[in-house]
């Protein structure tokens, strides 16, 4: 599964353009299983894609989650040749008053933050470890909660910042993602964000899995008329 994960990522990079000579790219690095796997990936498809690109990760630490197996993930990292980074940032402390935690708000403090920490140390490029169901399931969720027909782009460039998101993982399905970091060794040090267990995803998720029983063949054509939009 380690080479089909590396392919996968490789033809992506290819196809979609994702990363050009010269990139200096920041992996969002959360310490679970997608942003890891992405991680090993991008290292490892460097022969495949012949282009020099410079890698380096930011883990951001938060005052309501502290599972992250850090020192685990760094170790990881550092055999890859990624440099890694610790940044701490008080997302609950920011709330309003009032206010609960919820998945949108932590996604946003964090962005905010990854946008800032990449354009003072003059990253181009920010990879987030979102995957093809991930891409599927923001499609039907703003379908049906927003009337929206969007989603996840695998590429977008800022228009108030000299920085650009790229999603490598685009092509590859989460099954896969699981089985590679189980041979990597990455599973057992993943670390799950205990807000993420309730959300509405999940609901989505296990309607898409009725409708395609699981196949891998019409989550692609998914893929294909989504990102054809």
């Amino acid at each position: 599964m380690e080479s089909t994960v590396r392919k996968l990522v490789t033809k992506a990079v290819i196809e979609r353009n994702l990363i050009e000579d010269g990139d200096r790219i920041l992996i969002a690095a959360s310490g679970g299983k997608d942003s890891t796997v992405m991680a090993w990936a991008l290292s490892a498809a460097r022969p495949a894609l012949k282009r020099n690109y410079d890698l380096a990760a930011v883990h951001i630490s938060s005052d309501f989650c502290a599972c992250c197996k850090k020192a685990e993930l760094a170790k990881n990292l550092a055999e890859w040749g990624v440099s890694f980074t610790d940044l701490f940032v008080p997302i609950i402390k920011r709330l309003k008053y009032g206010r609960k935690m919820n998945c949108y708000w932590c996604s946003t403090q964090r962005r905010v933050e990854l946008l800032k920490y990449a354009v003072e140390n003059n990253f181009n490029k920010i990879a987030l470890g979102h995957h093809l169901d991930d891409i599927i399931e923001t499609f039907f969720m703003n379908m049906t909660e927003k009337g929206e027909l969007s989603t996840m782009p695998m590429f977008l460039k800022y228009r108030k910042y000299p920085v650009s998101l790229i999603r490598p993982l685009g092509y590859v399905e989460e099954r896969q993602i699981i089985a590679c970091a189980e041979e990597k060794g990455i599973l057992k040090a993943a670390c799950i964000c205990p807000f993420g267990v309730n959300s509405n995803r999940r609901v989505i998720r296990q309607r898409i899995a009725d409708f395609t029983d699981g196949s891998s063949v019409i989550k692609r054509r998914f893929l294909k008329a989504i990102i054809g939009l």
